[in-house]
């Protein structure tokens, strides 16, 4: 989760307040390692959002196999859907808690604990003997993995030091989370065609196992307040006896007492839906990433109705269709980073210039974003939908699924920019907002696949999906004309773009010189 560390140059007059900040040009500051340490933090950390999506979905592709050993019939209800919505419900609701205690007390051993935790939880996937065991193991799995893929927005934010910089990473992050949970079919039905279902989860936990040691070896804290809490731990231990008073900088509270708590429920629990609620571009923003999230949870139940239906695929066959979804996902993640970052970072280079300061220019981020959504994910949908006939060749839904892909991936990553943008000091609690949304979404949304696929036909459901999906499409079209105004008349945006110091004269003075350079970028 985004957020800015408050860093001060070392000197003498300064000197007290140096013991409670990293320096600006510490070594030890993240912000300060190098290229390759930096990426290093990143690739892991996107590795392993990666090879968790995996868990999600990967068994959607051996629903028969499921059903037929657990004894579950989808007859009035589709109920080898649930060990898919246990685990997002788990992903939705563990990282509101975590998250924020990983933040207090450093990333590293949470984030390790975690995945060490979500190993331990797919083994009995892997050897379950009744339904509910399967499911109850489900959740606590999505609970660690959402851990283990929503921090990584955090992570991110603690490296990177300019918005320039994050855009790269960002994709990268946005492309893993997607391609995860997209592969997973893909591998799940090219098992189910030679092996036994459960080695869809043996063959993960191969995975994990042989990543633990790249995942515990490469993973360092990225929390320049933990360092320097670590870092000042060591040094007392160094000269003891002088009697200094065991204070932790930036750490946390040693006891939880009513006031910590309550500031605990404040920032992390009520602010994230405080702002889901009263913030008209955290709401609309997270109904459209969870809809471009959800689509893709969606497929895994669609697209054996579509495709059994309309070309008599087998189940491991309509797995392996959706790898059409990934590679869509991989010409968006080019799209973002060939494209919409080098944009980003020319249009910044130009306010910079004109405004003489780093104005923030969030609805660029947007630019590449709407095209893609009219044309990726709700164009997708209308081809999924509309060409699904036993007469038309089955590549031509499968391009629309490709154009969803394409379209997820982009509309994602400007949205998650687009937040940490414009909240800045805000923008954990509305990234936290808007990833609750996306998993919920991924959760209960495929419950309702096989019935509406069922009840309004193949082609009429994918459409009702693409009204939503072009209704969705003004929030960001309307954000690219109108931003201006909505972020003077929104008081968290306000204060994260302007500062409570800046008074209406100076906001007055510096907005044109801010339109001038994104109008000439």
């Amino acid at each position: 989760m985004a957020e800015q560390i408050e860093l001060h140059q070392p000197s003498a007059s300064n000197q007290q307040v140096s013991q409670h900040h990293l320096a600006v040009d510490d070594p030890a500051n993240p912000f300060n390692w190098s290229t390759t340490k930096k990426w290093s933090a990143t690739f892991i950390a996107c590795y392993v959002t990666f090879i968790v999506g995996l868990n999600a979905t990967a068994l959607t592709a051996a629903v028969s196999h499921t059903n037929t050993t657990f004894h579950v019939s989808d007859t009035g209800f589709p109920n080898s859907v649930w060990p898919v919505t246990a685990w997002n419900t788990g992903a939705a609701l563990a990282p509101m808690v975590i998250l924020p205690i990983m933040e207090d007390y450093g990333t590293r051993p949470g984030y390790l604990i975690t995945y060490l935790i979500f190993v331990c939880f797919v083994i009995p996937q892997a050897v379950a003997q009744n339904f509910f065991t399967f499911i109850v193991c489900r959740f606590f799995a999505g609970c660690c993995g959402g851990v283990l893929q929503d921090v990584v927005d955090g992570i991110i934010a603690d490296v990177w030091a300019e918005a320039t910089e994050r855009s790269l990473p960002v994709s990268c992050y946005v492309f893993a989370l997607l391609a995860g949970v997209s592969v997973g079919p893909v591998v799940g039905g090219a098992v189910v065609q030679r092996l036994d279902w459960r080695w869809i989860f043996y063959i993960q936990l191969i995975i994990y196992g042989s990543s633990a040691v790249m995942v515990l070896g490469m993973f360092r804290e990225t929390r320049a307040p933990v360092i320097l809490a670590h870092r000042t731990s060591r040094d007392r231990k160094h000269t003891a006896g002088v009697g200094e008073s065991a204070i932790v900088p930036n750490g946390p509270p040693h006891h939880l007492d009513w006031t910590f708590a309550k500031h605990f429920l404040k920032n992390n629990v009520i602010r994230p839906f405080s702002l889901l609620v009263t913030e008209p571009v955290v709401f609309f923003f997270t109904l459209l990433s969870a809809l471009s999230y959800g689509l893709l949870f969606i497929a895994t139940q669609s697209v054996p109705q579509v495709y059994g239906t309309s070309y008599a695929f087998t189940e491991p066959q309509t797995g392996l269709i959706q790898a059409s979804i990934v590679v869509g996902e991989v010409l968006g993640f080019l799209a973002c980073a060939c494209i919409g970052g080098p944009y980003f970072a020319r249009a910044s280079t130009r306010s910079a210039k004109v405004a003489g300061g780093n104005p923030q220019l969030p609805e660029v981020r947007l630019y590449l974003a709407v095209p893609s959504l009219l044309v990726g994910v709700t164009g997708g949908l209308f081809v999924y939908g509309w060409t699904s006939y036993a007469d038309l060749t089955y590549w031509a839904p499968t391009a629309g699924l490709l154009l969803i892909g394409f379209g997820s991936v982009v509309v994602m990553q400007a949205i998650m920019m687009y937040i940490t943008d414009s909240y800045t000091k805000y923008a954990a609690s509305a990234s936290a907002a808007v990833c609750f949304g996306e998993n919920i979404a991924a959760a209960y949304l495929p419950l309702a696949s096989q019935s509406m696929y069922t009840n309004l036909g193949l082609h009429w459901a994918s459409t009702l999906l693409a009204f939503f999906a072009l209704a969705l499409s003004c929030a960001p079209v309307v954000l690219v004309f109108k931003g201006r105004a909505i972020r003077e008349r929104s008081v968290f945006m306000r204060e994260a773009i302007y500062g409570p110091l800046m008074s209406a004269a100076s906001r007055e003075d510096a907005m044109p010189n801010i339109l001038m350079a994104q109008g000439g970028a």
